[in-house]
């Protein structure tokens, strides 16, 4: 019996090479991102149009920078794979880093359990209202990924962050089965009574054992 070569049974590349969201922003950053501005005169009222005439793959090429690889891989990947980044977490990793970009490929969120936010240059591919809010009130600046073109194109000054990847809840249930010895994963159950998943029989503090 042969592979399948169709199906995709001899593909070892398996990484991303496109993103798979039908986000306009994500793709313009991925394909034509911003790095410079044109004046464009309409004759009646005049307005800044900015065109969009690079691409972050040929930042990548042309500049060999690796931190635009991590960037373009890090536009690719899945939504599970860029968690968001709270503002708490934020405020931790750029302490005494001051004058440095904190570069996030993914959303910066609000955190009401920070009093204090100092002054913070964050580009992201989104921020909550709130999160926007308070970091520009403290005097900061949110900043998107054509603007960082235009401010780094080599990643000079800049803080590459990520969220907790394994934060989620699922990833809680994840491991050896619960109730096996060492076992620390979380169970599927409706409460955690005496009758529910104690591993009854398996040793004598839980019933009897076998």
């Amino acid at each position: 019996m042969g592979i399948d070569l169709k199906a995709g049974g001899k593909s070892k590349k398996t990484k991303r090479t496109a993103p798979k969201s039908n986000d306009i922003y994500l793709k313009l950053l991925v394909k034509i991102p911003l790095l410079c501005r044109l004046v464009y005169d309409l004759g009646i009222n005049g307005g800044i149009l900015f065109v969009y005439f690079q691409l972050y793959r040929f930042l990548v090429r042309r500049t060999g920078s690796s931190f635009n690889a991590v960037i373009l891989k890090r536009l690719f990947m899945s939504k599970i794979n860029k968690a968001p980044l709270s503002l708490s977490r934020l405020v931790r990793y750029m302490d005494g880093k001051d004058g440095k970009i904190a570069v996030v490929v993914a959303a910066v969120t609000d955190d009401v359990r920070v009093y204090e936010v100092p002054s913070l240059k964050v580009c992201a591919l989104r921020f909550t209202e709130t999160a926007r809010a308070r970091i520009e009130k403290a005097g900061g600046e949110c900043l998107t990924f054509d603007q960082l073109a235009l401010r780094a194109p080599l990643g000079q000054n800049t803080v590459l962050l990520r969220g907790p990847k394994n934060a989620r809840e699922a990833v809680k249930h994840f491991g050896p089965a619960p109730g096996v010895p060492h076992s620390h994963t979380k169970p599927y159950v409706r409460a955690k009574g005496r009758k529910f998943e104690k591993a009854r029989g398996r040793r004598n503090s839980r019933g009897y054992k076998n």
